[in-house]
């Protein structure tokens, strides 16, 4: 044993330790052994630093990116909804919709890849359901880890062990050779983790205070029955009129929230502008005051025709239609003037439809109120144009959003492009026409180009913990292949167990690769293994298949660390577990892989 591998394994060593502790944050660790690293021989600095190079680092990245996208057009959430629905308030059916479909998807498509995307989904579901989200995203990591059991192009040490076999002159494997082992082992990783979730999510804390929602303000500014639809007719004069030739009753006490408009797929809302042109069919969203309006003569005279509103002051347009209460501060060149003087609408893209002077709210139409220092606007209007107020600070203050702003889509619209983004994405890796880095980078630039998602919400939707942490324990792999540690470990199994049992050996090869699986990539570690399982299969003189496949198994089995696996890693900050939490949860699962493994394999793969 070399100076070089003695200080690599003690590196390695005393990174668990800190992973155990969580002191400090793994992240930090990763650092610490990256910066350590070439201090021990094994590897120069450059080497140190590949990681910031590897591929699956870039495509997780951007795949944080595309799971973004898919937030902001609103597809999570109505995937979300899809599950909470088939759920119906049943946690136990939430746990198996949940794994059972990232099991689908991880499938034909990159696991940590399906894991990337379907975090918002789970912090959603979980938020939505009030379940601590520890308790699902565990499930959602197992779920990913197993389906690498079912297919041959689900994970890459699944690939790894079939090049092996073809370079070696035996035949590959086929598509679905793994789904007999996969399928057992799903419905085990399911049922086990029905009962581990109770383990997992830390003691109930105390809620979070609820926030407003939009009936809480209409209660509060007294805006019920405020809302009007009223449909324009074919002989109305507002028919091919713009907008600003209809904006002179805001003052007189009505306001055009939108404008609903017959589109090829439905009524598509507009956010009028004072050059929109009014067409017949158009149907008007209004606010307007009741008692300042005689609303049977404005109908006769513009013929209109009045429609039942839709919801509770447009709640149910709370996707298109936002709203906010700002104040005006001190600085604020808005003192003393009215909302009229302003153009406000013209200028924010938002209607006031409510005031208070104070604590006291302003009774009747606004237009004309002169605005004073503190005053509280509750204005209305799309929720890309109420953000951009949280970044001007000098005139208006963005003082509350309601509760119904974190579900916002705000590119809901664009739902179907990002849908064909995505399917896109998924073809190319499935088929491997480009390398699926490449692939997930093409999909980011056409989401992008779309107008899906921007480039402060990509960078912002990345999670930088992750992939420091996965970069800085990548070097170890490299480390341990160059100081000899693999091949010791390698010769010392063939030495050992050469002529034991068929299943011994089955089971050793198995408890070998997922050991070092908890220290390497379980690619890393497919790579290293595959020679070994292929060399004892020659030395029996059996077949080299069982072989590969309780290798594969064991390779996918990376459920007792968080660095056993990048899925596992993924989920570590938003499931906010520790080091521990895997190890629970994770020593029982490999255990009954074992079990599938050296009980299935030899039957289905005699040897």
């Amino acid at each position: 044993m070399t100076v070089e591998l003695v200080l690599v394994l003690a590196l390695l060593f005393s990174a668990i330790v800190m992973f155990a502790l969580n002191r400090p944050r793994m992240d930090a660790v990763a650092v610490i052994m990256m910066v350590a690293l070439p201090f021990t021989g094994a590897l120069t600095l450059r080497e140190s630093l590949s990681g910031f190079a590897d591929p699956n680092v870039i495509l997780i990245g951007a795949l944080f990116v595309i799971g973004e996208a898919l937030v902001r057009t609103g597809i999570t959430k109505r995937l979300g909804d899809w599950v909470i629905a088939r759920a119906a308030g049943s946690e136990t059916r939430l746990v198996i919709y949940l794994m059972a479909a990232v099991a689908a998807l991880s499938a034909i498509m990159s696991s940590t890849g399906v894991v990337a995307i379907f975090i918002p989904v789970v912090l959603r579901i979980a938020r939505d359901a009030h379940i601590p989200v520890g308790r699902l995203m565990m499930p959602l990591s197992v779920a990913a880890l197993t389906s690498g059991m079912t297919t041959l192009v689900a994970t890459p040490p699944n690939l790894v062990l079939h090049g092996e076999l073809v370079r070696t002159g035996h035949e590959g494997f086929s598509f679905f050779a793994f789904t007999p082992f996969g399928l057992p082992m799903l419905v085990v990783a399911v049922l086990w983790m029905l009962v581990a979730r109770r383990f997992l999510g830390g003691p109930a804390s105390l809620a979070a205070p609820e926030p407003r929602h939009l009936g809480d303000w209409v209660a509060e500014y007294g805006l019920a029955g405020h809302e009007a639809r009223l449909r324009i007719g074919a002989a109305s004069p507002l028919a091919g009129a713009a907008v600003s030739d209809a904006d002179f009753l805001s003052s007189r006490g009505m306001t055009i929230l939108a404008i609903e408009r017959p589109g090829i797929f439905g009524a598509e809302l507009i956010h009028p502008k004072a050059a929109t042109r009014l067409r017949a069919g158009d149907i008007l969203l209004l606010d307007l005051e009741r008692a300042a309006i005689d609303l049977p003569a404005m109908r006769e005279r513009w013929h209109l025709e009045d429609l039942p509103p839709s919801g509770a002051y447009f709640a149910d347009r709370v996707s298109d239609i936002g709203m906010a209460e700002v104040m005006i501060p001190a600085t604020s060149s808005f003192v003393g003037r009215t909302l009229l003087d302003l153009r406000f609408r013209s200028v924010h893209d938002l209607a006031v439809v409510a005031m208070k002077h104070g604590a006291q709210s302003v009774a009747g139409p606004v237009a004309d109120e002169k605005l004073r220092e503190g005053d509280t606007l509750l204005v209305v209007g799309p929720w890309r144009a109420i953000r951009r107020i949280g970044a001007e600070r000098r005139e208006m203050i963005l003082l509350d959003l309601p509760g119904e702003a974190e579900d916002v889509a705000p590119e809901g619209h664009r739902a179907p492009a990002a849908l064909a983004v995505l399917v896109l994405v998924v073809a190319l890796m499935v088929s491997g026409i480009v390398p699926n880095v490449q692939a997930a980078l093409v999909g980011c630039l056409l989401l992008g180009l779309l107008r899906c998602i921007d480039m402060r919400s990509a960078l912002a939707s990345i999670r930088w913990e992750t992939l420091v942490l996965i970069v800085g324990m990548l070097p170890f792999s490299i480390a341990l292949q160059r100081t000899g540690g693999v091949d010791l470990a390698a010769e010392a199994l063939i030495g050992l167990l050469g002529d034991a049992g068929p299943r011994a050996i089955l089971g050793a090869l198995f408890c070998v690769t997922t050991a070092l699986g908890l220290f390497i990539s379980n690619t890393a570690t497919a790579v290293l293994m595959a020679p070994v399982a292929v060399a004892l299969a020659e030395r029996m003189g059996a077949s080299p298949h069982p072989f590969a496949m309780i290798v594969a198994l064991g390779a996918s089995s990376a459920f007792m660390t968080p660095v056993a696996s990048p899925v596992n890693m993924l989920v570590v900050g938003p499931g906010g577990y520790r080091f521990m939490d895997f190890v629970k949860v994770g020593v029982p699962l490999t255990i009954a892989s074992l079990l599938v493994g050296v009980v299935m394999v030899p039957i289905l793969l005699p040897l």
